[in-house]
């Protein structure tokens, strides 16, 4: 209601109230951003909060066509419902009417809700904006903001700018740290595997040519210390070639525990099968004597 309050005059800029029957769902109006492609446009849209607002952020819905934002759709950024890790409870609705200004002439790079219309489209969508009337509260875009003036804004103004400029910047830093993530992890869709491992590829091969070409630098160019081949005999020659060969990958030696020999092997095998078989053995002698006390006592009984 404080906010309802604070917004309720429109500026040159922006305007927002709620629903009369709806305190939780907002329509605002917001002008283009000058010196841009939707220069002279007036935009009209939705914001809708969440019953812990605002310690969760808003969603905001665009209504007006303007090639940037995708209409009657939640769009995407640093301070609407699809990032309420980056949502601070000290902003407010004014904060987010200038942020979405601040948004508009970024691009969407596929974000959701976003779209990169041509600036020839945007212009001829903010020509055709203050034509459009909303059915939900009636507002006319002709006459929803003031009209552009000199003056200089308000401190209030001046703040929300700030923290909108934040917002911007947060947003930007944030896609930064989340493309250089998506390069050191391994991407989920197949064209980032092909290139993840297409860049493998090419450093295997690029590290292989530096590997062959170490040697051959290392035989092209004279020791001045090591004697000439010439004077050389032939074990060293083979010593000094074994020397300048670059080093095979080390290989574990076999030693006792890892390598076990056959024979233990078949001496347990045996060992196991004796002792079932001494089992089976006595187990059989054990049957057999019960067998045997069982007939006894039969001819005990009878006699």
């Amino acid at each position: 209601m404080k906010e309802a309050a604070e917004l309720r005059h429109p500026t040159e800029h922006y305007h927002a109230q709620p629903l009369e029957d709806n305190l939780f769902e907002w329509h605002f109006s917001v002008r283009g951003p000058p010196d841009s492609d939707f220069d002279g446009g007036v935009y009209h849209g939705r914001i809708v909060l969440p019953p812990e607002y605002p310690m969760k952020p808003p969603s905001i819905i665009l209504l007006t066509p303007n090639g940037r934002f995708e209409v009657g759709k939640k769009i995407c950024l640093s301070i609407s419902g699809h990032h309420p890790e980056t949502w601070q409870p000290s902003w407010s609705i004014r904060t987010a009417l200038i942020a979405i200004i601040g948004f508009m002439p970024t691009k969407g790079e596929g974000a959701i809700g976003s779209l990169d219309y041509n600036p020839e489209e945007r212009r001829g969508l903010a020509k055709k904006s203050q034509d459009f009337c909303c059915e939900t509260c009636g507002c006319s875009l002709r006459s929803a903001l003031l009209g552009p003036s000199p003056t200089n804004p308000s401190p209030d103004d001046q703040e929300d700018q700030e923290l909108a400029q934040q917002i911007n910047f947060k947003a930007e830093a944030r896609q930064a740290s989340e493309s250089t993530g998506a390069e050191s992890e391994p991407p989920t869709d197949p064209r980032g595997e092909r290139s993840t491992s297409g860049g493998q590829e090419e450093e295997e091969t690029h590290a292989e040519q530096q590997a062959e070409a170490a040697p051959a630098a290392s035989e092209d160019e004279p020791c001045p210390t090591a004697p000439s081949s010439r004077s050389l005999s032939p074990r060293q020659r083979r010593a000094q070639q074994h020397q300048r060969e670059p080093p095979s990958r080390p290989t574990f030696p076999a030693f006792p525990h890892t390598a076990t020999p056959h024979p233990p092997q078949d001496a347990s095998h045996t060992g196991s099968v004796v002792l079932i078989m001494v089992l089976a053995l006595l187990l059989a002698a054990l049957i057999f004597r019960r067998i045997y006390l069982t007939n006894e006592y039969k001819f005990d009984y009878e006699l």
